[in-house]
This record gives structure tokens, sequence and C-alpha cells, in this order.
């Protein structure tokens, strides 16, 4: 059974998006924010993660979606389908359960939004390396458990160097308007509006 809780679940696809979402924890003192992430990283998998979430009585249930392994087949339908699955909110009121399922999606993934600390592009990225190469020339930065760590908080140490959330946020919203815009389907960021989600929260 259930029970109703002012929580976010937070999802994403991978160690980075959980240590991430760790660290913000101190700046959304008022929401406990659980991250957590399949230990593979396929639809089905991230199915019953939701599907476990919602049983424990998370009120929001927020997924953290990389768009670079959803641009093929098979991976791009069954996608759609699990967005369209929880497209309403799931509400039991004899089971006391309420929930608000939402994908939040990067292309091609979450470290845009790190880039996104210290400056804006729109430049299209044909592979995560050239991504993380641009992320380099403003901090350093490595996709290893070890380097997690090693920063005690990603969103403290952006900070340190000279990033900024409120930066990141409104430049995760530029690429949302212009991607709108001009109907392009490369280098945006939701995150900004899922930060904004939290806030509101």
């Amino acid at each position: 059974m259930g029970k109703l809780r002012q929580t976010a679940l937070i999802l994403g696809e991978g160690t980075t998006e959980f240590f991430y979402f760790k660290s913000l924890c101190d700046v959304f003192k008022r929401l406990t924010i659980k991250p957590d992430y399949p230990k593979h990283t396929n639809i089905k998998e991230l199915e019953s993660k939701i599907a476990e979430g919602v049983a424990m009585g998370y009120s929001y249930i927020f997924c953290i979606i990389d768009m670079d392994t959803k641009d093929k087949e098979p991976e791009r339908s069954q996608y759609q389908k699990l967005k369209a699955k929880y497209a309403k909110p799931i509400d039991k009121p004899k089971k006391g359960i309420y929930c608000e399922v939402e994908f939040f999606e990067t292309h091609r993934c979450t470290e845009l939004f790190f880039l996104y600390y210290f400056r804006y592009t729109s430049r299209p990225y044909g592979e995560q390396e050239t991504l993380l190469k641009d992320l380099n020339q403003c901090i350093e930065y490595r996709k290893t458990t070890e380097f997690f760590i090693k920063t005690k908080g990603l969103h403290g140490y952006f900070e340190r160097n000279g990033g900024s959330l409120e930066i990141a946020m409104a430049n995760a919203n530029r690429s949302m308007e212009e991607k709108l815009k001009s109907d392009r389907d490369y280098t945006y960021s939701e995150l900004g509006r899922l930060m904004e989600r939290l806030e509101s929260i």
C-alpha cells in the first residue's frame, strides 16, 4: 500500500544523473529527492523502476532521459510508448496513490546541462566525446564514479568553479525555445524545466 508523501523520485539512466541529483539535495531542502537508476539502461528496466516508485507512494517521478540512446529503433518506439502510458497522473484514491510521472529529455546527454552551467551552445554533437571535450574547456570533468565522489557533489563543484545553476536553467530553456522555433532535434535540455518543477513543489 502506497503512502502519500511530497517526495520526488528522480530516475536517471545511470550514475551521472544519480550523483548530480544527489548533489542538489541541499538546493531543494524542502523536498526529499531520491535519485535512483536502473542497473541496465533499457526501457523495460526504467518502466519497472517507475512502477516500483508508484507503489512506494511517491507523489512525483521525474525521469531524466538521454536522447542519444533513443535515436534509433526499437528504443525510440519503446520510449514513446512508455511516455504515452504515463501521460496522465496515476490516481488510485482507494490505495492512497496519486503520482505524476514526467519525462525530461536532453540531447545528447545530461552533460549538456553541465556545460550550460558555464555557457550556451546549440552546436550539434555527433558523439558524446565532443561534448565532453567542450565541457572540459570550462571545467575538469570525468565521467567516472571516482571523479563524481572526488568532487564532493557535482552541483557544488560546478558553482565553486564559476558555473551557475540559474545560468544553466536559462540556457536550457533557451535551447528548448530554439528547438520549438526551428524544429531542431539536437542539442537541447529540458532540465531547466525540471528545476522549475522542483522549485514549485
